[in-house]
């Protein structure tokens, strides 16, 4: 019984609270008028910068290194992008009964975002998990979720909420997919810099995020669509998206043990192809939706609590497990987690 005993203290991430304190900014002192012209550029600067740092960050010859295990990485994405969405379409049922319509359009794209990187590493290290694996499946993740979020929500959402168009693929192409490649293409000389001054342009990093977050909650105000969302509205959605993350841990977890894979293989599976990406997420919405955003990303942000606090319940009980030898990993993948985990903190994300 001990072992299904929660953590003492539940990772309610500061930076949450930081994301909620912007929100309630945005609440009270919405940017309207020249001052929402101005944080409007200013939030397409911060996304352009953001994808461009994460082009210098990923290490594209350490993923690659990974594909030996092509089987744990395949089944991943499959999660992330497949079953995921899968489950973002069956939850169109729920409306109007559970969701609204806004309401199940943002639930949505976060079915449709990338894994995280951070957490998962974090999470499969806590559970004494096969940790390259979840290095190497959360850079895949990302390095795909770059090009094939925006495509599927072009292919699953339409002419929604967002409004997608031709015009909107090219904002995106712009704004973060060739910032994410020269960053890529910098990253030779660029990598040695961030990678020394990783706290400070982590800063740099989230209060970018926190830009775009303002920008997109004062537009939701000005708009008028938080009238939208009633207190019964929210705890619906509260209660899908946990039977959301439970299905997925589920799934990850005896989905993994019925592919063949060991205990350790289904750690790195289960951590890394159920969680979804706040800090990627919340850029795309922004170009996504425009002044949609607000209510778009309000699932994920949920989620992404909802998934920390959870999935540290899970590791804890995990890391008592008895732990057998690691499963196939490649000397590549190997030695790219071991290098990547050198630069990695356990702060989830």
């Amino acid at each position: 019984m001990r072992s299904l005993r929660p953590p003492s203290r539940l990772p309610i991430d500061p930076y949450v609270l930081l994301l909620l304190a912007t929100v309630g900014l945005a609440a009270l002192l919405p940017a309207d008028g020249t001052g929402a012209d101005v944080v409007d550029a200013a939030s397409k600067i911060a996304i352009a910068f953001l994808f461009f740092l994460y082009g210098v960050r990923l290490s594209t010859r350490e993923a690659l290194d990974g594909l030996r295990h092509w089987r744990l990485h395949l089944t991943v994405l499959a999660c992330t992008f497949v079953v995921f969405p899968l489950l973002g379409l069956a939850a169109r049922g729920l409306v109007p009964v559970l969701l609204t319509e806004p309401l199940h359009q943002g639930l949505l794209f976060l079915t449709l975002v990338p894994s995280t990187i951070q957490s998962s590493i974090a999470f499969t290290s806590i559970a004494r998990g096969n940790v390259p694996a979840a290095i190497c499946a959360g850079s895949f993740s990302s390095l795909v979720g770059i090009v094939l979020t925006p495509l599927l929500a072009a292919l699953l959402l339409g002419s929604g909420v967002g409004g997608f168009s031709a015009d909107s693929l090219v904002e995106i192409v712009l704004q973060l997919l060739v910032p994410f490649l020269a960053g890529q293409l910098l990253r030779r000389w660029l990598g040695g810099f961030v990678a020394r001054h990783k706290k400070v342009l982590g800063l740099v990093d989230r209060g970018s995020i926190l830009l775009v977050v303002y920008a997109a909650f004062s537009e939701g105000m000005v708009q008028g669509i938080w009238h939208q969302v009633s207190p019964l509205r929210l705890g619906g959605l509260l209660l899908v998206e946990a039977v959301l993350l439970a299905v997925m841990l589920a799934l990850t977890w005896y989905g993994a043990k019925a592919l063949g894979f060991g205990r350790d293989d289904r750690v790195a599976i289960q951590f890394a192809g159920s969680k979804k990406s706040l800090a990627s997420g919340l850029p795309m919405a922004s170009v996504l939706f425009g002044p949609q955003a607000s209510l778009a990303v309000l699932p994920l942000m949920l989620f992404h609590q909802m998934q920390l606090m959870v999935c540290a319940v899970i590791a804890k009980r995990r890391s008592h497990d008895p732990v057998g030898p690691v499963g196939p990993v490649s000397a590549g993948s190997s030695a790219a987690g071991s290098r990547s985990a050198a630069g990695t903190g356990p702060r989830p994300r």
